[in-house]
């Protein structure tokens, strides 16, 4: 092949790129500055299954129990095995030969509920998780030294350590050796690379096809209320409204908690942060705005929810502390005292 012919493409490439840069507006040509190293490093922090990128750092299982218990078990369940507000992380479906073998064998059972630890092959995967996007209300606060404990308490959690077992950057690569599903993500399939096999073949259309497609959403009858009122547990604004899951006799006490968040001050909360760990009602990382303004109904409430807001608080609701709620102006805060104080009527 010619050195013409080689090159041809990065030349094309070249004179697109001069082509667009000779089309931008004058004093576009130079917009921004390149990221100082400080910028880029705080942004640098995902973990990848070969270990790179992991910090260094240890913690073991009863720190992790510490930490889990004020940080996450609100959410999780003490053990990790809630089913109340996310799935489960640990159940007692992993066992010594499926450590052994690597490959999950409950996982080809259907009656059998799927856990993260269950499905879940690189250990690298639940650090680089709860290091960037846990807790909830507070992602990336945890230090490393935390996380390598959170994760020894849940591989603790599922019989994959011991009780006196201390995770470290420096054994993390033998620790994932028994990671109960490690053999278990499939690299031999049509969908891992671009120019792969189709796992499925048929002689459907697939040009210049006339296909009407509807796309819906549904549940299966005995699954509408499993969970509780999808619609109370969705905020009530943006595209996607919940599905009202309640059972008759459940609709009318539920309709003035939906009225109610109609008339809420929605901006206020939502530009204050309120609605990240709030909902209408029912709790999601803090109490719902129901409970809260069943609670403090009434102007004697007035400057306690003031002071709470501004300066944050903990122990009333939970272990999980609020923070301060810097982001709410004078308005915003006056609107939404106002409206928790309002009381029912």
């Amino acid at each position: 092949m010619s050195s013409w012919v080689r090159a041809s493409p990065l030349w094309l490439c070249a004179m697109i790129m001069t082509s667009w840069a000779a089309a931008l507006p004058e004093g576009l040509v130079d917009l921004g500055r390149p990221a100082t190293e400080s910028e880029i490093a705080a942004w640098d922090i995902d973990v990848r299954p070969d270990f790179v990128g992991l910090p260094p750092g240890s913690g073991d299982v009863w720190a992790g129990e510490e930490i889990w218990l004020a940080q996450c078990a609100s959410c999780h369940g003490d053990f990790g095995d809630s089913n109340e507000i996310f799935a489960p992380l640990v159940l007692g479906n992993i066992t010594e030969e499926d450590i052994g073998t690597g490959r999950v064998d409950s996982l080809t059972d259907p009656a059998v509920a799927r856990t993260t630890l269950m499905k879940v092959s690189t250990l690298s995967t639940l650090w680089d998780y709860i290091y960037r996007a846990m807790p909830w209300n507070a992602p990336k606060s945890l230090s490393p030294d935390e996380v390598y404990a959170l994760v020894a308490y849940l591989l603790n959690l599922g019989y994959v350590v011991d009780d006196d077992f201390v995770l470290s950057d420096t054994n993390m690569a033998e620790t994932q050796a028994r990671m109960p599903n490690r053999n278990g993500m499939s690299l031999d399939h049509g969908l891992w690379s671009v120019s792969g096999t189709p796992d499925v073949s048929g002689s459907s259309c697939t040009a210049d096809c006339d296909v009407a497609v509807i796309v819906t959403s549904s549940l299966p009858a005995y699954a509408m209320n499993a969970h509780g009122n999808l619609a109370e547990q969705v905020r009530n604004w943006g595209p996607y409204p919940g599905l009202w899951t309640a059972a008759e006799g459940e609709q009318l006490a539920a309709a003035s908690a939906l009225v109610e968040a109609v008339l809420a001050p929605e901006a206020a909360l939502t530009a204050g942060g309120c609605s990240g760990c709030h909902q209408m009602a029912g709790q999601l990382v803090g109490p719902g705005f129901d409970a809260i303004r069943a609670k403090y109904a009434g102007q004697e409430h007035v400057a306690y929810l003031r002071d709470k807001i501004v300066n944050g608080g903990a122990g009333v609701w939970g272990s999980i502390p609020m923070p301060p709620m810097t982001a709410v102006d004078d308005d915003a805060l006056q609107q939404i005292v106002a409206w928790l104080t309002s009381g029912e009527e």
